[in-house]
């Protein structure tokens, strides 16, 4: 996988001020205002700034948390983890490792009944969902 590298003003060239503000600057879109939230398409869910693949909609599960939830990435290479230690709390920060572009944050052991326990929250703006042919 190459990596891409752009300077703040290119993202900014390319990005809408949201999309900027949520994958450049690791913001959140409002709860529940996204746009995949409540998706059921099938398809292939990618990200918005350099188009990697991500996730599966397969593994798109209801949490119920206000943002298109997760279980496990389409490849384990797909994100990276980072610990974030912002707001007062340690939450662990969700990354497309081929751009480096923030998309929400995973959460472990919560007791969903999918197969990880884990729940990806990621921000729609992050993503771009191609449906299944």
């Amino acid at each position: 996988m190459e990596k891409v590298v752009k300077s703040d003003a290119e993202w900014r060239a390319q990005l809408s001020p949201e999309e900027f503000r949520v994958l450049r600057q690791a913001g959140t879109e409002r709860p529940y205002t996204g746009e995949y939230v409540d998706t059921k398409t099938v398809g292939v869910y990618s990200c918005r700034a350099c188009g990697a693949e991500l996730f599966r909609s397969e593994t798109k599960f209801e949490s119920h948390c206000g943002w298109p939830s997760f279980f496990e990435p389409s490849e384990s290479e797909a994100v990276t983890l980072h610990e974030d230690d912002s707001l007062g709390m340690r939450r662990v920060e969700v990354r497309c490792a081929q751009c480096d572009s923030h998309l929400g944050h995973v959460f472990h052991g919560e007791g969903y009944p999918t197969p990880t326990d884990d729940r990806y929250c990621i921000n729609s703006v992050s993503l771009t969902l191609r449906p299944a042919e």
